[in-house]
């Protein structure tokens, strides 16, 4: 699994585009429980951020939750026009966004790539408006958007174009059944992953946060809010993380994690094999997740 030499750099996951079914009620949970601050919203879509960045999330009415796109900023202009030539040569047909689109998205040049096993649809930009005023936490104190996860049908297809054509590089996997992947040279142990499924579908959203009280004090807030933890609190084997997952209004998977394993292009270890047991998943043996866990949202435009 050595990472292939492709010519474009990445700079880190930039924001997760999800369908959701009620605008208003979503807006207040990623808000108000969740902690992320709404920069505007006109009734059909909401952009919310966690950073300096003009969006982390957006959120766009519709009639079925799920993914839309994974929008990942590029290193440069330069990068980003590599990327495009290079992913048109391989195939996968990458299609620039129209200058109006772009100005509602405040980012400049941006194209999009659909990866044809999960369906998926990458989003790629080099710039996005950085707003005057920092991100004030009001809740739990998000450092970033840390990884979106998905279930593929065609796993090893989805493996082999995601490290071999989009310049990830798996950083541990289970054997046939999950893969951690980095986008390079990002040293975060991974801001993608994607699990073997019957189904193309949204597995998780993962918010990376401050300190250990900021998961405890989650966990605190969504059991008073009647909400559905469905894994954790634990700590992850791969990655070394402490999570806690819980629902949406939708029943989409949600995720707060601190802490991460960075592994740097210049010392990088192998891949590890990891062995598909409760214990990778969660180092602390806590209870297997619940049965809802991961289960609701679809891949937009994706075969189910």
């Amino acid at each position: 699994m050595e990472p292939a030499t492709l010519p474009f750099r990445f700079e880190r996951l930039g924001y997760a585009a999800l369908q959701v079914t009620d605008l208003a009620r979503s807006v207040k949970f990623y808000t108000e429980l969740m902690g992320l601050e709404l920069v505007e919203s006109n009734g059909e879509s909401a952009f919310l951020r966690c950073s300096a960045d003009h969006h982390n999330l957006i959120l766009y009415q519709g009639s079925q939750p799920g993914i839309k796109r994974a929008a990942y900023k590029l290193a440069s202009p330069a990068d980003l026009s590599r990327a495009f030539e290079h992913l048109t040569s391989v195939g996968l047909g990458p299609a620039w966004i129209d200058d109006e689109e772009a100005r509602l998205l405040k980012q400049g040049p941006t194209f999009r790539v659909r990866e044809p096993n999960s369906g998926l649809v990458f989003e790629f930009f080099d710039r996005m408006t950085y707003l005057a005023l920092p991100y004030a936490p009001r809740l739990t104190k998000i450092a970033r958007i840390g990884h979106i996860v998905i279930g593929a049908k065609r796993y090893e297809g989805a493996i082999e174009t995601i490290s071999t054509k989009l310049n990830f590089a798996v950083s541990d996997f289970v054997d046939e059944k999950f893969a951690w992947m980095r986008c390079r040279p990002n040293p975060l142990h991974h801001s993608l992953a994607v699990g073997a499924s019957t189904r193309n579908h949204l597995h998780h959203v993962n918010f990376m946060v401050t300190d250990i009280d900021d998961v405890g004090a989650a966990a605190a807030r969504m059991q008073k809010a009647g909400v559905q933890i469905v894994f954790g609190p634990g700590r992850h084997l791969p990655s070394t993380s402490i999570f806690l997952y819980f629902l949406d209004p939708d029943g989409m998977t949600m995720e707060f994690s601190f802490g991460m394993e960075e592994i740097h292009e210049e010392s990088a270890r192998m891949p590890r094999m990891l062995e598909m047991h409760p214990n990778t998943m969660d180092m602390w043996g806590g209870p297997m997740p619940h049965e809802r866990f991961a289960k609701s949202g679809m891949i937009e435009g994706a075969d189910e």
